[in-house]
């Protein structure tokens, strides 16, 4: 039995404590607080263990093969794990892992309060069963098992998404299983078009058939796929249900799925465009009637993913949905990296994805601790936070920074990345949209930060304090992560490397710090050392040359002609932005949710007009009709 049939059985056997525990022992349900993170440490130590196998070196990729096979429709399963493969678990069980730390603690005792012992059970089950889904799709090693785990993922999201009671959290998890449907079917179909092509589902065997077909023949397929997986990862068009639905998930529930869930889709995309069909050819198929080939197509889907939910975040009065649509226009920056299918790009691509899940998690973190103390995660009903809770302000503003794509975090590496392999690529137009979708990011943020922790405290707000300690370790040790990985990015590229042989990219030359290029390279040690310094000399003339700073307290200040009390209300965060969403305005005119809302209405008429058609009153008609349509066939088959 290989480390990856352990990791199978350790994730059923979790999956089976947490429903015993569920079930004959609901009084229990506190067990699980201690029981979950260890359910992930060994998922974790195993992980590791199998690190040496499936990463040999830069130049060459391996594989562990399960020991256990079965056959579905004359077709062998199989699983497997390669570094592509390793490289989304690590990041789903770490993301799942600090998940857990956090509920674990204060947090679970107070939601278990509110809600009840079956509640807090549902919701350890709910995210063990994500990630046991996620396990099983990274692992798949033909069309059949990746559909399966494709299905498991999706029903296991859903599952998540209605663990919240709330109307507006039923409703987007009923919108994320349509477009959820919809993807499914879209692969379904590009999987029976595969077979009639290849005559297999197996990987190996579709990879040979791929290099056969006319361009005719591949758009289509691409189309069926890239429909089914982009759902999944929320690109643009399908990007409306993801931010609604990661936004009103329990708190552990977003921090999860905003840091790793929509990823699998990408990894879905990796797994088709690059590993069995080729990438290398997307650059030579042309759209019909347009001068467009399929790489351009996808890397211009990337680059407005990038900035129209970046922007659409802008919008946001509530801090959960802001960093919910931030998570969709995040991956676009994975996406258009990859795409440009250079080893700069792909790598920033790849370590956008890890360094994505960092900041984001610790973002959920913040807002969730945020919201266990003040009860709210509205900007109206917050603000001037910072002398209150400290250390949660200093987790959001390092993980901002990386959200930004500013230096020293790691967000800035993998940005810096994918812009430059765009410049190298002779790509401006594209590498303008990536900018203006930063642009956007840097904005957003600004106010999530400001509307949060700046500003004058509310009255409400004078006695809370700091976060739980439970709550503050996750997020510090996180903040800890995305510090050392912005300066020191060759930790993960020592993974990324490797996964690029796995997918058949060039390998990119790197080193500690960064990234070696002739052109110019990128040294994050040095960087930071720089930054470091700016500050220092910055610290030296206000504290020690400067002298005439004054401490003052929130409400001992003046503006306007008017002294500052606690009953005058100076903090600006309704309406954020206004004079640019004026500017703007014109770009929000819905078109994407008029797209939508006509074809759920078109779905729902011709549901309706088939309903019916077969509950008619008068069923003597159907009969003749389908004894019509029958002599009709006959006629035609003997005589036509």
């Amino acid at each position: 039995m290989n480390n990856l049939d352990q990791l199978f059985i350790v994730s059923l056997s979790g999956l089976a404590i947490v429903i015993i525990i569920g079930l004959f022992l609901p009084r229990q349900a506190t067990w699980l607080a201690k029981l979950s993170p260890l359910l992930y440490v060994g998922q974790l130590l195993l992980l590791i263990k199998m690190a040496s196998l499936v990463y040999i070196d830069a130049g060459s990729a391996s594989e562990i093969q399960s020991s256990f096979h079965l056959h579905l429709l004359g077709e062998p399963l199989q699983w497997r794990f390669d570094a592509l493969s390793w490289f989304f678990a690590i990041i789903t069980v770490v993301a799942a892992l600090f998940a857990a730390l956090f509920m674990s603690g204060v947090w679970g005792e107070d939601y278990r309060k509110k809600t009840s012992a079956n509640a807090y059970t549902m919701l350890h089950l709910g995210l063990l069963l994500n990630v046991n889904s996620m396990l099983l799709l990274l692992a798949s090693g033909d069309f059949i098992s990746l559909f399966i785990g494709w299905e498991f993922v999706s029903w296991a999201s859903f599952f998540m998404m209605v663990l919240n009671p709330q109307k507006v959290a039923r409703q987007a998890a009923m919108k994320y299983l349509m477009y959820a449907m919809t993807g499914a079917m879209a692969l379904l179909a590009a999987m029976a078009y595969i077979y009639d092509i290849s005559g297999s589902l197996q990987y190996d065997i579709v990879r040979l058939s791929m290099s056969h077909l006319s361009s005719e023949q591949i758009i289509p397929l691409v189309i069926l796929f890239v429909v089914g997986f982009a759902i999944k990862m929320g690109v643009i068009p399908f990007h409306l249900w993801q931010a609604v639905a990661y936004a009103e998930t329990p708190a552990p529930g977003a921090i999860f799925m905003g840091a790793i869930s929509a990823r699998m889709g990408l990894y879905a995309i990796i797994v088709v465009l690059f590993q069995l069909i080729s990438m290398d050819n997307f650059a030579y198929i042309h759209i019909p009637y347009t001068f467009w080939n399929v790489q351009s197509v996808l890397a211009w889907i990337g680059a407005l993913t990038t900035i129209i939910p970046t922007y659409i975040a802008l919008k946001q009065n509530d801090a959960r949905h802001l960093l919910a649509w931030h998570g969709v226009g995040q991956g676009g920056y994975m996406l258009l990296g990859l795409v440009i299918a250079d080893n700069v790009g792909s790598a920033g691509g790849l370590l956008h994805v890890f360094n994505h899940a960092t900041y984001q998690a610790a973002l959920f973190m913040t807002v969730a601790a945020v919201m266990y103390r003040t009860g709210t995660s509205n900007f109206d009903k917050l603000g001037g936070l910072v002398s209150q809770m400290p250390l949660t302000f200093m987790v959001m503003v390092f993980s901002i920074i990386g959200l930004a794509g500013l230096p020293p975090m790691n967000g800035f590496v993998s940005k810096w990345m994918v812009y430059r392999s765009l410049l190298l690529d002779g790509q401006p137009l594209l590498f303008v949209a990536a900018v203006i979708g930063t642009l956007g990011t840097i904005l957003s943020v600004y106010k999530l930060v400001h509307n949060t922790f700046l500003g004058q405290l509310r009255v409400e707000h004078q006695e809370i304090k700091e976060a739980p300690l439970t709550m503050l370790i996750p997020m510090l040790l996180l903040a800890l992560i995305i510090f050392v990985t912005g300066v020191m990015p060759g930790l993960i590229l020592d993974w990324i490397v490797p996964v690029q042989a796995a997918i058949g990219l060039p390998p990119l030359d790197y080193h500690l710090g960064g990234i070696i290029l002739p052109t110019g390279g990128l040294d994050m040690i040095w960087l930071t050392l720089i930054l470091f310094y700016g500050f220092a000399v910055g610290a030296v003339i206000f504290y020690l040359i400067g002298g005439r700073a004054k401490h003052v307290h929130q409400y001992d200040n003046y503006a306007g002609g008017h002294f500052l009390t606690a009953k005058v209300r100076y903090h600006y965060s309704h309406n954020f932005y206004a004079g640019l969403m004026h500017l703007i305005g014109g770009w929000y005119r819905g078109s994407f949710v008029r797209l939508e809302k006509a074809i759920v209405s078109l779905v729902s008429f011709l549901s309706q007009l088939a309903e019916n058609f077969y509950r008619a009153n008068q069923p003597t008609m159907l009969v003749v009709a389908v004894v019509v349509m029958a002599i009709w066939g006959i006629a035609v088959g003997r005589f036509g």
